[in-house]
């Protein structure tokens, strides 16, 4: 398709919709301060969650760390408690060593510049952009899919949103309907793009710029954004050994190097003694992005003290109990067996 040429009169565009947001915006806590450690959280959190099932979790999470010392200065495990249920753990870690970068590098002081907001660990163009428009007066759009979507439909455009070039091309674009106000219109793009201008069923007859849409004219919409490179989903197999006696049971912190970074998980071997004390086996499947897992929790009742006392001294493994399990993070497929096993444990 021919590219549209777009002149200076689409910048009206930008501030149809400025005066949507102000009359629409979404009652949120972080819209209610310029406090860049608080909007950096924020946009942290929802880079994966959508803001009803991650509100809580966000305000839990500014409650106990309520400014990048109290984080910077907090242990990582208990920055991975608080992010539990939020998934996509190693933005946790992230965010922990970004807080340290910044007592340490900027001495306490969050960076106002985009570049130097890039430079902490875990922070994109996104993130960075949202910041600092929305806490510095930066004028850089924050685009993310919602800008792909958007802006795709509002000029029909069809340039591959999965192509390597997509961010900058649409980064372009975007700077023609920039309005002078970009905080507040970057903001106003998560709205549309999250309440009206959805990636499936949009809300086309209640969108404030349906009058400048060409593929709602064109009667298009389902055609944009166009997409056409799909990551294949990867299929993994895990095995765990849940050995436990007493009420006690047995676990490890996996390390950073792949899934589920840093949260603690079962025994993933145990010692040919061990064998004879299998009882059962669960399957249980999982999915993360781009992998679907297959888990498999053996069932591991040790009645002999002399083994279990045996096991316990030749590996390095931590004893546990379902009540200090609170104070842990486990993948989640595993939080459940855990939350199984205590409520059969309690029955017996």
């Amino acid at each position: 398709m021919e590219k549209i040429k777009i002149d200076s009169s689409f910048q009206h565009v930008g501030n149809k919709l400025l005066l949507w947001y102000n009359k629409n915006a979404r009652d949120l806590p972080f819209r209610q301060t310029k406090d860049p450690y608080k909007i950096w959280i924020c946009e942290i959190v929802f880079q994966q969650t959508r803001i009803n099932q991650g509100l809580n979790h966000y305000n839990n999470f500014i409650r106990r760390f309520p400014d990048v010392k109290t984080l910077a200065e907090a242990e990582e495990n208990e920055v991975l408690l608080y992010w539990k249920g939020l998934g996509y753990y190693s933005r946790a870690i992230n965010i922990h060593k970004a807080a340290q970068q910044i007592m340490n590098d900027y001495r306490g002081t969050f960076p106002h510049e985009y570049d130097e907001i890039l430079k902490l660990k875990g922070v994109g163009k996104y993130t960075a952009a949202a910041v600092s428009s929305i806490c510095f007066n930066g004028k850089i759009p924050a685009v993310d899919g919602n800008f792909y979507r958007v802006l795709s439909r509002l000029f029909a455009d069809d340039f591959d949103i999965s192509h390597s070039k997509a961010f900058n091309y649409f980064s372009e674009l975007a700077h023609l309907i920039l309005p002078e106000n970009v905080g507040d219109f970057n903001q106003a793009m998560m709205d549309l793009g999250s309440e009206i201008c959805r990636p499936k069923n949009p809300l086309c007859e209640k969108c404030p710029v349906n009058d400048d849409c060409l593929a709602f004219s064109l009667g298009k919409v389902s055609e944009f954004p166009v997409k056409t490179k799909k990551v294949k989903s990867e299929d993994l197999h895990l095995k765990y050994y849940f050995v436990h006696r007493n009420g006690r049971f047995l676990i490890q912190q996996r390390k950073d190097d792949f899934i589920w970074k840093k949260l603690f998980e079962f025994p993933p071997e145990i010692s040919d003694e061990l064998i004879p004390f299998i009882k059962s086996v669960k399957t249980m499947n999982h999915k993360l992005t781009h992998k679907n897992l297959s888990i498999e929790v053996f069932n591991v009742e040790v009645d002999s003290e002399e083994v279990w006392t045996g096991f316990v001294a030749d590996n390095h493994f931590i004893i546990t109990d379902f009540e200090d399990s609170h104070g842990r993070s486990f993948p989640k497929p595993l939080e459940n067996y855990i939350q199984n096993y205590n409520t059969a444990y309690r029955m017996l």
